[in-house]
């Protein structure tokens, strides 16, 4: 539970301060210390200086606002921890970061000591986002599940607060993408900032726009198919009906179409085949599982 020992009248919860034990040490310290240092306060109510040093403590660490975590450890109910890292006398403090202990010391100390101690520690500590991180998730969300208005002033609202925010600037293009504003989208894309505008989250884009635009004029999937059916060896209908079947996300056999006509024809257009398969892998996730398969398919023709 948040809060500090009772060493007096009890004080509210803080979301950076918090008692644990034994059962919990793992998942307090630990754990937790994967993100922010995790100052650990060992204590006993019957300590003298502790009722000194623990109250700073906590006023630094309210302080820092996040940057840095701590727990209080009453080594009196929770002998096992205290004999495991070996606490002779109180107060001792640690701080953990990453799992392991980076720095610590024994007894009281002043003030100024306690904010040398803090300060270290926040350098370590990561640069909060101001939550921008589960906003791009929630705009992200909301793409997936088609509430593509919702994503655009969302993804927008991220970029007014952080207007170099790579992640947040692919999913406003993506999200224009979804809503069939290309212009928009390219407009965006050609506009990109020139801190991210080599990011890797921007660079499937061009691509997915290219063939957007590609498949806005190739038809629909059903009229393809039958063009297909009808004339096997017709080769732009290999071509239109991958970009139409990629752009009604089915990019796995879109990849698969692309394949067939470069068995049955590989050189056909300046290797056409070859260039569209390239570009619909490079408007996918380089590490997606239908793109390593259709490069290892690929590869498997092109050196039979």
């Amino acid at each position: 539970m948040f809060g500090t020992p009772t060493l007096g009248a009890a004080k509210p919860a803080s979301p950076f301060v918090k008692d644990t034990n034994e059962a919990s040490f793992m998942a307090d310290v630990i754990d937790a210390s994967m993100d922010v240092p995790v100052i650990v306060d060992f204590w006993a109510p019957w300590c003298g200086p502790c009722k000194t040093l623990g109250p700073a403590l906590e006023a630094a660490v309210e302080g820092a606002k996040g940057r840095v975590k701590m727990v209080k450890i009453n080594v009196d109910e929770n002998q096992g921890i205290a004999g495991q890292l070996r606490i002779q006398s109180i107060p001792t403090v640690y701080a953990f970061f990453k799992g392991k202990p980076v720095d610590g010391f024994q007894g009281a100390i002043p003030g100024s000591e306690i904010a040398r101690f803090i300060e270290k520690l926040v350098a370590m500590s990561p640069e909060p986002d101001g939550g921008l991180a589960d906003a791009i998730a929630a705009a992200d969300a909301m793409l997936a599940e088609g509430a593509v208005l919702d994503a655009i002033e969302t993804f927008a609202a991220i970029l007014e607060e952080d207007p170099e925010n790579a992640l947040a600037y692919a999913g406003l293009i993506r999200a224009h993408l979804m809503a069939e504003d290309l212009d928009k989208a390219e407009a965006l894309l050609t506009a990109a900032p020139a801190a991210i505008a080599a990011a890797k989250e921007l660079a499937p884009l061009r691509a997915q726009i290219d063939l957007a635009r590609a498949a806005a004029s190739a038809g629909p999937e059903d009229d393809l198919r039958r063009t297909l059916a009808a004339d096997p060896a017709n080769r732009q209908a290999y071509i239109d009906l991958a970009l139409a079947l990629h752009a009604g996300g089915k990019s796995e056999e879109a990849i698969s179409t692309l394949l067939d006509l470069f068995k049955l024809d590989r050189e056909w257009n300046d290797g056409a085949a070859r260039a569209q398969l390239f570009q619909i892998f490079e408007a996918l996730p380089p590490q997606d599982p239908i793109v390593l398969a259709g490069r290892r398919r690929l590869s498997s023709m092109i050196f039979a």
